[in-house]
């Protein structure tokens, strides 16, 4: 007796209850292995977020809120660096670049990042892969600007436009530098990291756009010429933070122990791949709770499969009983019920996988554009294959129960028939 297509005939008999069966399996799967597949790119997306990269230098507060306000452009700052402070540092032996950082105004809801050239030559995101622009070029006079991706689709911005930046992070017009028109001079590709969401000025714009100004106020009557400003006074005098390149990466603990030391200013010095998995550590929580509602989805999809199969057991005893006429044992009877749960699970899991990666192929344009995280359409991976055993474990052992109770009836019925 071929059991297999036994089991497959049976289903196709009963296929209204299987295809919602396999449709409830499927759609659990996809959910646990879709949240499986979005979590490790989040986290890649995450961590890549700054490559290349050996220390991360600012004021002295937290390891977590220098990584937020240097790399993610989030916060405030507590202290700023003294400019001079940054140049010895720079000039140490054995650093081999560095790029400084100043951060504190925004342009409609957007950050303003002043920088140097070294920040197009050395920063790195993903696996080490360098800024590029889309259009334009880095940013040449005093008044250029360098804006990312998103915030060209948001401001619909391109080369040659005009923006006013604002003082701080208030939109207010009060606090708008509007005597200094900065101009678009290139626009950066996408990289799915805060770089997409900054307006990128040199060091030199963030000092002659603040020309006259003292505690964010305006002072009338002060000279705010760009012409007329001497060189002297568009000389940072501080910086918010700045990256750190070495020669050797084996010194990086020295570096780090002699900045944290560093007696003419308070700072602090970080690994910026330690920080980011302490800052990924924080959101550790959710990421488990989100786990837990998918598993419990499938398990409820499962228990589904096991409803069915038992309310429909009843329906079944004249078809058991035929079948036992015919010859067939109890563990016939046992195997075709085992078989069709099998078969019901094998078929939600292979419509749940191509459902996922259907959804993932959709989404992923969508998620990198919002959100910053690039899906990556691989193989299902150890982890991912380890849960897809688990389903299908879980759905023999599902199996049994409609099977025991099958060999229960045929046993209350009293149909004797050789073994």
């Amino acid at each position: 007796m071929n059991l297999g297509l036994l089991a497959w005939k049976s289903l196709v008999n009963r296929r209204s209850t299987a295809i919602l069966t396999v449709i409830s399996i499927a759609v659990s799967v996809s959910l646990l292995l879709g949240i499986e597949k979005i979590r490790i790119d989040a986290r890649d997306s995450f961590t890549n977020t700054i490559s290349g990269t050996d220390l991360v230098v600012g004021g002295r507060s937290g390891s977590i809120q220098l990584l937020l306000y240097s790399v993610f452009r989030l916060g405030q700052a507590t202290n700023n660096i003294r400019w001079q402070s940054y140049k010895d540092i720079a000039a140490l032996p054995g650093i081999k670049w560095t790029v400084p950082l100043s951060l504190g105004d925004s342009h409609r809801g957007f950050r303003v990042l002043g920088t140097n050239l070294d920040y197009f030559k050395f920063y790195r995101y993903g696996s080490k892969k360098a800024l590029q622009f889309s259009s334009g070029r880095a940013f040449d006079g005093i008044l250029d600007a360098v804006i990312g991706s998103q915030v060209a689709a948001t401001l619909s911005y391109r080369v040659g436009d005009k923006m006013v930046i604002n003082h701080g992070l208030s939109n207010s017009d009060l606090n708008a530098h509007q005597d200094k028109l900065f101009r678009v001079a290139g626009i950066l590709e996408p990289t799915a990291t805060p770089v997409d969401q900054t307006v990128h000025i040199s060091l030199e714009g963030i000092e002659a756009m603040h020309l006259g100004w003292q505690n964010g106020v305006l002072i009338p009557g002060t000279n705010t010429s760009l012409q007329r400003a001497r060189k002297s006074q568009l000389q940072p005098k501080e910086i918010t933070a700045f990256l750190i390149g070495l020669e050797n990466r084996m010194t990086a603990f020295k570096f780090q122990r002699r900045i944290n030391e560093y007696a003419a200013d308070p700072l602090l010095a970080i690994f910026p791949g330690i920080a980011l998995h302490e800052l990924w550590q924080l959101m550790a929580v959710a990421e488990n709770a989100l786990l837990i509602i998918s598993s419990l989805v499938v398990i409820a999809s499962l228990i589904g499969m096991l409803a069915v199969s038992l309310a429909g057991l009843n329906e079944r005893r004249r078809e058991i009983a035929i079948l036992r006429s015919v010859g067939a044992g109890y563990w016939h009877i046992i195997g075709l019920l085992i078989l069709e749960s099998i078969l019901l699970t094998l078929l939600g899991m292979t419509f749940g996988i191509a459902l996922v990666y259907l959804l993932l192929a959709i989404l992923q344009p969508v998620l990198e554009a919002s959100y910053g995280i690039q899906l990556t359409l691989a193989l299902p991976n150890q982890r991912e294959l380890v849960m897809l055993v688990l389903i299908f474990i879980a759905g023999f052992m599902v199996s049994l129960i409609p099977a025991y109770r099958a060999y229960r009836n045929s046993l209350i019925d009293g149909l004797s028939a050789r073994i």
